[in-house]
């Protein structure tokens, strides 16, 4: 079966796409990736650049996922931020997260130069607050984000603000400067076609419904199948029960986005003078920016257990008039959604599966993915290539099954997000 891309705004405005075959035969390789998204992207492109024979199945297309489905926007840092970690592992053992917290963002910009992929890169990534209490928060990120050598970030009062968001809906806000937003497609495509450059393999149509563990894992599609010395899973929230240990603790989770019809270059420019992206900081966030043909993309929501909802526009248009009321009569031309996985900690899961240490795992980024599934690659190579340090940091973060196991985790999720949510809506 060929599975094409989801009706995305990103799929109907993509660099050339190739034809890549789907797997058949038998054959063998250094390393075994399980996922064209971000995640086997970047690890596979690490390890190609290192001289490794690289191997990459994708059970539908380069980007199909969340990669290729997401709002576009560089934000450092994790799901939950540095200070969340170290009530967890202790200052000593945070350090480390401090380092990397902001490497995601940099390895992003390195790929886009060396290999000049086109993919509408701007910079400047805004957080939008709506009370007095979130601006508390965003001045205690600056603050700990400083403490970890990022400084640059600066507070936004709501003079301010209205320069940057044509919106009277915030109290304030900031701006990190070395944030930023792109093409999520384009460039899953840049980094698969340099994977190739380098001699590297992608197999499309091609979902794996088997590994075999052991000394030498094998890993097998109805088709074909790869011996290879080590493998790495990197499906994310697309991986189904292929590892039923991984599923048990962690969830997909729904995001919805739609894209407006192009807007004439002044209302563009009215509505985010200086082409920055926006999130704002509730607990089920919105997040929006334009596209390189100056459209706005707005996304937001979360459904838990990633059903598809009936009418994506219905839930987001809403949300986009409230921000700007002046897009009542604009047309939206693309509506979608993709699946994030959610884990308990909000913080992902990494490590290893079976007694040989040679199926490695990433996963859970909690909709937080596009500079950590960047981070995650480097780390996921090191620990290859014999470099465990930063590996066992993130592996030894815990695991926690969610409230009521496999049945109840949607109710027991929804259910403590409403209350979130609610705190939010009443700014305590």
């Amino acid at each position: 079966m060929n599975t094409p891309y989801a009706p995305t705004y990103y799929a109907a405005t993509a660099n050339p796409v190739p034809n890549r075959p789907a797997l058949q035969g038998e054959i063998s390789a250094d390393i075994c990736i399980i996922g064209a998204g971000y995640t086997g992207l970047s690890t596979g492109l690490f390890l190609a650049e290192q001289g490794l024979k690289v191997v990459v199945l994708e059970a539908a297309k380069v980007g199909f996922g969340a990669t290729g489905r997401n709002g576009g926007q560089i934000v450092n840092s994790f799901s939950r931020d540095i200070d969340a970690i170290e009530r967890q592992v202790g200052h000593d053992a945070a350090k480390v997260f401090g380092q990397m917290a902001f490497e995601g963002n940099r390895i992003i910009r390195e790929r886009i130069s060396t290999y000049d992929i086109k993919c509408d890169l701007k910079n400047g990534g805004v957080f939008a607050a709506f009370t007095p209490k979130q601006m508390r928060h965003l001045e205690h990120q600056r603050k700990l984000w400083a403490r970890h050598g990022h400084n640059t970030v600066d507070m936004l009062d709501k003079k301010q603000m209205s320069d940057v968001v044509g919106s009277d809906v915030y109290v304030g806000g900031s701006i990190d400067h070395s944030g930023g937003h792109f093409h999520s497609l384009n460039l899953a495509l840049g980094e698969a076609a340099a994977i190739e450059s380098l001699g590297g393999t992608i197999y499309e149509q091609s979902p794996v419904i088997r590994i075999e563990r052991g000394a030498k894992p094998v890993v097998i599609t109805e088709l074909g199948r790869v011996n290879a010395r080590t493998v790495v899973v990197a499906g994310n929230a697309y991986l189904g029960n292929l590892v039923p240990e991984l599923s048990a603790k962690s969830m997909p989770c729904g995001s919805q986005v739609v894209t407006t019809a192009p807007l004439p270059a002044d209302v563009a420019k009215s509505l985010i003078p200086n082409d920055h992206c926006i999130e704002d900081c509730n607990y089920l966030l919105d997040y929006y920016r334009l596209t390189g043909d100056n459209r706005l993309l707005y996304g937001g929501g979360v459904i838990y257990g990633a059903r598809d909802p009936k009418n994506v526009e219905a839930i987001i248009r809403p949300k986009m008039l409230k921000t700007f009321p002046q897009l009542q009569n604009v047309k939206i031309d693309y509506a979608w959604t993709g699946n994030f996985l959610l884990t308990l900690s909000r913080l992902p899961q990494v490590g290893t599966l079976g007694e040989h240490n040679n199926i490695f795992y990433s996963q859970g980024c909690s909709g937080h993915g596009i500079t950590y599934t960047h981070l995650a690659g480097k780390v996921l190579s090191e620990a290859i290539m014999g470099q465990r340090e930063r590996f066992n940091a993130f592996a030894q973060l815990p695991h926690y099954p969610f409230p009521g196991g496999r049945l109840m985790r949607v109710p027991f999720t929804a259910v403590g997000a409403a209350y979130y949510s609610l705190r939010d809506k009443f700014g305590i």
